[in-house]
């Protein structure tokens, strides 16, 4: 579980409820038409966008924000090295038995190509496309979360100006201005939190995901042709160690991405 996210959701949900308490009542930003019109018009709108079986995933693709296991960069090294170590000792045939008790399937199919005697640069071609492509997988979920992001704060304006005009209509009784007024504000209240709180963050949280993936497998890739080339493994594994920070190299445990490669603090 991805206790960054939890904690952030949770956090920014306590702290908007304690404000609220503070100086006011959490029973006044509650209203059940103003929550159907974000919610509902924010869906219907993603509903518009995108095909149905794209809309009836997003509950599957919001999970790899908070469920998706990060991966050990160095393990993913020490995989490689022990593959290159039997390639070296017993040869690229002896690679097929250890790639099929392998969990990663990236890695299992490159493994299974170089076994088959595939050129170096189709196996390169194949594995470069298979990345794009879940890049663009990656992509599609992002992009659902930010229209959605960019929706509900559109909505609640709408359901804010459907409150002012039905306020609009009651100008003959004064005494109802105020309630109305703040109705018709809890609307634009309900998108604002739902795109700041949760469907933006989302989004950036599975770009950085898909970011941190796409790194780890570009390791592996490099780790496979290497294999296929016959380098020494102690050279295999300096070679996709620069793919990490010095720091991270000699045991640091705080990571975060820079510039699209993985760096340490």
């Amino acid at each position: 579980m991805d206790v960054a996210t939890l904690a952030g959701l949770i956090a920014g949900i306590a702290f908007i409820i304690t404000g609220i308490r503070l100086d006011g009542d959490i029973a006044n930003f509650y209203d059940l038409p103003s929550i159907m019109i974000t919610l509902g018009g924010t869906f219907a709108a993603t509903l518009i966008s995108y095909p149905l079986k794209t809309v009836g995933n997003v509950f599957k693709i919001s999970r790899n924000a908070f469920f998706t296991k990060e991966d050990d960069p160095n393990e993913i090294i020490e995989k490689i090295i022990n593959l290159a170590n039997i390639a070296r000792r017993e040869g690229l045939l002896a690679l097929e038995e250890a790639a099929h008790e392998l969990d990663d399937e990236y890695l299992e199919k490159g493994i299974l190509l170089i076994v088959d005697g595939t050129d170096p640069e189709l196996v390169k071609n194949i594995m470069e496309t298979e990345l794009t492509f879940i890049e663009e997988r990656h992509r599609q979920g992002q992009d659902l979360f930010r229209s959605m992001g960019a929706s509900a704060p559109a909505f609640g304006m709408i359901g804010t100006l459907i409150g002012l005009i039905n306020m609009l209509k009651s100008l003959d009784d004064p005494s109802t201005l105020g309630p109305g007024m703040a109705v018709a504000l809890v609307t634009t209240f309900y998108g604002s939190v739902l795109a700041n709180l949760f469907f933006n963050p989302t989004a950036e949280k599975l770009k950085y995901k898909s970011d941190q993936e796409i790194l780890y497998k570009e390791i592996l890739l490099e780790g496979i042709l290497s294999i296929q080339a016959g380098e020494n493994p102690r050279i295999i594994e300096e070679k996709l160690k620069a793919f990490l920070s010095p720091k991270y190299r000699k045991g640091g445990t705080e990571q975060q991405f820079d510039e699209g490669r993985m760096t340490i603090e």
